[in-house]
């Protein structure tokens, strides 16, 4: 019998048994071995169940306090990031990138607009030329050579999923205008959040240990924009899980938080509210979730909508019901996602990694049980 911890009032008792059939009979043999789902409606919090254990040996309970690595699922908050310097003036979806990097706008890419780049339309799903993956930590060493690459395809004419270049991108933007990186601003515009974009070693011991999935995730025919986004040498920074991943701010990659805290700033996308202070207005909202763009990802196997940073629902159906929903996976099953039609936002954080892109099934089946009780 799984030893489940939380809030859960009696109309979610599907949930929690969706939550307990998780740890005992998870679709492909995923049991859980540790897993959090945070759900809140109308900026409430009104669901949390966790159990399992934070360590690999089943010796350290996973705890309240426990923080799990999200990867990819940290580009929601990165995004929500870029929508409050939209909302403060500081950013325009519709201008040049160079407008405000000069620097960016090298090689063919003086045209590609903010909201072109955080829908993933600019070209730059990784290195052009082969790199060493130490090259992740030395943030102006990434910057220059984006900013002197030429795009892989025509800006603007799809979109091609950026794994990691997009939170050197986003971040390095974001700092230009706001003057502090994505991590402080994180910090320090939505405080009491245990969200981190760049973990203080102090906070390391409370830090959830993984397991890697089983296989690769199935990304389809491979071709060169594919290998520089996932499967070249350098595609991504090595070392994660050292110290020095954990503490580098890298948001679209290495966010650590709780799936609760989660749900809580994705509320944000409903009605631009967090704990009932305004922080995005409905022209901002407006703007931030519409769909730039919908067709055949070049990087990932899908047919897919990118919102201004966030995977629309609409054709996935990963995040609910209703196809306006929008939000974000993460390597290993994790999903953060808000429902404006509903009124509801949740996370999915777990400890046994699947090789699913999106969609983890486990998460599906939670997902699938909460809009049943609603």
């Amino acid at each position: 019998m799984i030893d489940i911890h939380g809030l859960c009032p009696d109309r979610f008792a599907g949930v929690r048994d969706a939550f307990a059939a998780n740890f005992t009979d998870a679709p492909e043999g995923l049991d859980e071995l540790a897993a959090r789902f945070s759900v809140c409606i109308g900026g409430e919090t009104v669901l949390d169940l966790w159990a399992g254990h934070a360590d690999t040996a089943g010796s350290r309970p996973f705890t309240e306090d426990t923080l799990v690595p999200v990867f990819s699922t940290g580009k929601a908050v990165m995004s929500l990031l870029i929508a409050t310097a939209v909302e403060r003036g500081l950013l325009d979806y519709d201008a040049p990138v160079a407008r405000y990097w000069p620097a960016f706008g090298q090689a063919g890419k003086d045209q590609v607009t903010v909201g072109q780049m955080m829908s993933h339309q600019s070209g730059l799903p990784g290195f052009s030329t082969q790199v060493e993956p130490t090259i992740w930590f030395d943030r102006q060493a990434v910057l220059d050579a984006l900013c002197a690459q030429a795009p892989m395809w025509p800006p603007g004419t799809a979109s091609g999923y950026h794994p990691i270049t997009i939170g050197y991108l986003a971040g390095e933007l974001f700092r230009i205008v706001d003057g502090r990186t994505m991590g402080t601003a994180l910090r320090q515009d939505f405080p009491g959040l245990d969200l981190w974009i760049g973990l203080p070693e102090a906070e390391h011991g409370r830090v959830a240990q993984l397991r890697k999935p089983a296989s690769a995730p199935d990304l389809g025919p491979i071709d060169a924009i594919k290998r520089a986004a996932f499967l070249d040498r350098g595609s991504a920074p090595g070392g994660r899980g050292s110290a020095e991943w954990r503490m580098a701010e890298i948001p679209s990659a290495n966010l650590h938080g709780t799936a609760r805290d989660l749900a809580r700033i994705l509320a944000v996308l409903n009605e631009g509210m967090f704990e009932g202070r305004p922080v995005l207005s409905q022209a901002t909202l407006d703007a931030a979730r519409r769909e730039r763009i919908h067709g055949q990802d070049r990087v990932l196997p899908f047919v897919m909508g990118w919102a201004a940073g966030w995977t629309m629902n609409a054709g996935l159906d990963i995040f609910g019901p209703n196809p306006a929903a929008l939000g974000h996976c993460g390597w290993g099953g994790s999903c953060a996602f808000a429902d404006p039609a509903a009124g509801i936002s949740a996370a999915y954080v777990m400890t046994r990694q699947s090789p699913h892109l999106v969609g983890d099934p486990r998460a599906l089946r939670l997902i699938q049980a909460l809009y049943a009780a609603v």
